[in-house]
């Protein structure tokens, strides 16, 4: 399958206790080196111990294809939950006796010529019971007996029991403090580190790489050794699948993405959607922008800022238009002309800023120029609110008793030409039904236009004059647009 897409001699990734492929970290190598010390120095009892995964079968078959069986007699032991008497049985077959049914105690003696037989030609006979943390304790005490089986100096028989944490828990059992006594090697396999799993992996593969063309990324290599947590068989498992998906997926480098799948898979749990705090926090906040925008509390301090502003320049642009017929007239060179009786002044030059002033102060002091707004609100947007209380209207006794407005000083003119017919006679209903129009074009609300005297007009924004200038059109705002 994904050997020739890789480019490798075989699968490097196989969870069978290959010695090809034996990795030596420094608890593997004192493992390895207490093995081979306790055997051949006849020491009796050998254990050791490591947790699921880590190695131990390994050792014991890469021990086991370097010695000479010429030399060294192996009787291995893969199921231990078995009686001693099942086990005497094995070790018996193993050493070329006949099973009889005689009692344990005949054939302990039998097996005992035979064990000094081989002592005598040089051979050493070597019992491994794999999983020796299934072991009764029957058959443990009974062990123990065998192992009073030697000669005044070593042993006959030596006993190499590998198991899990589990068995080291066993022998430190009451009942079995006298076996304890007799391990004299006890050697212990550790996961690896981070460091180790890494050369692990990259030992492997270069047992069976025919190119130098890395194959896992360092994010996925990162992601699988984090999960192993250095269990080789679980780096072995999960290699392997990174293998099978990345050929499957005709990617020439296993990337993060295949690593997560291949660790939720081997996990039984697939990767979902975590709950991180950053994302509720944008969240929350997404969701006040939108609640915010949607009140009406965004509108009032734009409508505050804005609204005056738009109504002026709105207004001032409807009454130049109007007034424009009187910018044909012929005036005298160096000389001031007087207002047309009917005309409508130029509200840009004679309706201030808000607040409002005098009459007099507008003729006396320009206001200041317009500023263009970069981004001017849509008049269909502005909803007009109440923000502040209108003005009190003073009573009719009150503008009796106010001091009347100082006198217009006369002033000189030239005569002007004739004016020509409609251009500057005009009705005050007519005017206020232009300047109305010109206002309703523009889609402002919130006014309304009075004909008032000219006397009567204090303070008031004037946009016409009529009858001869007797007559203003005055411009005021409801209560909506203040």
């Amino acid at each position: 399958m994904y050997v020739d897409f890789y480019a490798l001699k075989k699968a490097p990734f196989h969870i069978t206790p290959d010695p090809a492929f034996l990795f030596l970290s420094p608890s593997h190598k004192a493992a390895l080196g207490a093995l081979v010390y306790g055997i051949e120095a006849r020491q009796g009892f050998v254990a050791l111990i490591g947790e699921v995964g880590v190695g131990k079968t390994t050792i014991l078959r890469s021990y086991l294809e370097r010695v000479d069986p010429a030399h060294l007699k192996t009787i291995y032991i893969f199921n231990a939950n078995v009686s001693f008497s099942a086990l005497l049985q094995t070790i018996c077959r193993e050493c070329g006796l006949a099973v009889t049914p005689e009692d344990v105690f005949d054939t302990v003696n039998r097996l005992h010529q035979v064990l000094i037989e081989e002592y005598h030609q040089g051979r050493n006979v070597a019992l491994i019971v794999d999983e020796a943390q299934h072991i009764p304790l029957e058959t443990l005490e009974h062990l123990r007996m065998l192992s009073n089986l030697e000669t005044s100096t070593q042993k006959l028989m030596q006993m190499v029991l590998v198991g899990q944490p589990e068995f080291e828990a066993k022998l430190n059992e009451h009942a079995l403090r006298q076996l304890k006594q007799r391990v004299v090697i006890r050697a212990t396999i550790a996961p690896l580190t981070a460091k180790e799993s890494l050369e692990y992996i990259a030992h492997r593969l270069a047992k069976v790489r025919l190119t130098d063309a890395p194959i896992f990324t360092r994010r996925a290599l990162r992601q699988i050794i984090q999960h192993a947590k250095g269990t080789p068989r679980v780096l072995n498992i999960l290699c392997t699948n990174a293998l099978m998906q990345g050929f499957g997926a005709r990617q020439q480098r296993i990337s993060a993405r295949i690593a997560k799948q291949v660790i939720a898979d081997y996990s039984g749990k697939r990767s979902r959607w975590r709950w991180r705090p950053w994302m509720a926090l944008t969240g929350a906040t997404a969701l006040l922008v939108v609640v915010f925008l949607c009140s009406p509390y965004p509108h009032m301090g734009w409508s505050k800022m804005d609204n005056k502003s738009l109504i002026q320049h709105t207004l001032a642009s409807i009454t130049q238009s109007i007034a424009s017929p009187s910018s044909t007239r012929v005036r005298p060179p160096q000389e001031t002309p007087a207002a047309p009786h009917d005309s409508v002044p130029p509200l840009s030059e004679s309706i201030p800023a808000l607040p409002l002033e005098r009459e007099s102060q507008r003729l006396e002091t320009p206001p200041a120029p317009l500023t263009p707004r970069v981004t001017p609100i849509p008049l269909s947007s502005i909803t007009p609110r109440v923000t502040t209380p209108p003005p009190a209207i003073p009573p009719p006794s009150a503008l009796l008793t106010s001091p009347p407005s100082a006198p217009l000083s006369p002033r000189v003119t030239a005569p002007s030409p004739a004016t020509p017919m409609g251009m500057g006679l005009k009705s005050c209903d007519k005017l206020k039904a232009e300047i109305q129009a010109k206002l309703d074009a523009k889609s402002l609300t919130g006014y309304t236009l009075t004909i008032m005297a000219h006397g009567d007009v204090k303070g008031q924004q004037v946009v016409g004059s009529c009858e001869s200038n007797t007559k203003k059109i005055v411009f005021n705002r409801s209560q909506n647009a203040q």
